[in-house]
């Protein structure tokens, strides 16, 4: 039997989707994202990251419609004739801006068959988030499965209900705006705290060390694995180094539990690849600990001194899925799971 199969709530929602999710909203960069995208899945056999195109950011002042036309074209046209389904999200206008119903007609109404995700920038309650599913669902085109909808919490209030905005049947990812976070404090959080400091740098309070910044990322995440949802790490905005970017994402992943990381520059998807993907070591222990389960039925076993039931398989399965959905080679015995 498989595992998902045997192994109750081994099918996590912090694990099925790509640890990366990189954004673009200039079309050149768009452009170039997909390309790089459609690359990466011949390098890796999966795709390892998704590529959201930004209607939000990228569109400049009253050329929002525009954008909205570019980014749902590029969306049809990434997922034209493609045998292996291509990851391709979008980021609308916040519900309550003007451009928000236009970038749903258009984008949604044009390409949901193209679109794995939508991104909802600046959710502040779950009466936002059921405002913008009603006209998302009204402009799907019948026949097609609902969109799941990713959200971006950027505010102390929007923090304060995380969990139950995580608690919202179709919302899948909930990600982390440091930027807009900070800001929204008045000033009372120093610029400091929207990026990482040196890491020969002990006393500058960045986004890993202000303590309020660090309380809304840790809530996120508490919140997110509380019912299933995957919780998605805040940009780096020192895109240019990527040592620092790797480090960050490692403390993302490891202490704070993040299982997915935003980009913002093509030079930024292969350290969070990296990040996030599981030691060698463990992707092995894993396989054997699996191995063993699975020829005794997935009964107690005990590997080395130490016992392994279904509570310990369940961690194990998940580091072969999260392995697998970041390339990793896995070892026989667990490769055909896939």
């Amino acid at each position: 039997m498989h595992p998902r199969d045997v192994l109750l709530g081994a099918q996590s929602g912090a694990g099925l989707l790509p640890v990366c999710d990189h954004y673009s909203g200039v079309e050149a960069r768009m452009v170039k994202s997909l390309q790089l995208q459609a690359e990466m899945m011949q390098e890796f056999g999966a795709c390892v990251f998704d590529v959201t195109l930004d209607c939000e950011d990228g569109a400049p002042v009253g050329g929002e419609v525009d954008q909205a036309e570019m980014v749902a074209a590029l969306a049809q046209s990434a997922c034209a004739g493609s045998l292996t389904k291509r990851r391709v999200g979008v980021r609308l206008h916040a519900v309550d801006h003007p451009a928000f119903g236009s970038d749903v007609q258009i984008v949604v109404g044009k390409s949901a068959a193209a679109l794995s995700f939508v991104m909802l920038p600046k959710v502040e309650s779950v009466q936002n988030i059921d405002t913008a599913l009603g006209a998302i669902d009204h402009a799907t085109p019948s026949g097609l499965a609902p969109l799941p909808l990713h959200v971006l919490i950027e505010s102390p209030l929007a923090a304060h209900r995380a969990f139950e905005i995580a608690a919202h049947p179709r919302v899948e990812s909930i990600s982390f705006g440091v930027m807009d976070f900070v800001s929204s404090h008045g000033g009372a959080i120093p610029s400091s705290a929207m990026g990482v400091r040196a890491g020969d740098d002990h006393a500058t309070l960045d986004q890993f060390h202000h303590p309020l910044v660090l309380r809304a990322k840790m809530d996120i995440a508490s919140a997110c694995h509380a019912f299933g949802k995957v919780p998605s790490h805040c940009v780096v905005p020192e895109f240019r180094d990527t040592a620092k970017l790797e480090r960050v994402a490692r403390v993302a992943a490891s202490a704070l539990g993040y299982t997915r990381m935003w980009s913002i520059h093509p030079d930024q998807i292969r350290p969070i690849l990296r990040a996030f993907t599981p030691a060698q070591q463990e992707i092995e222990t894993a396989a054997n600990i699996l191995d063993l389960a699975e020829k005794q039925d997935w009964a107690p076993i005990s590997v080395q001194g130490t016992l392994h039931d279904r509570a310990s398989y369940r961690y194990f399965w998940q580091v072969i899925e999260r392995a697998h959905g970041t390339g990793c080679a896995l070892p026989d015995t667990v490769k055909n799971y896939f």
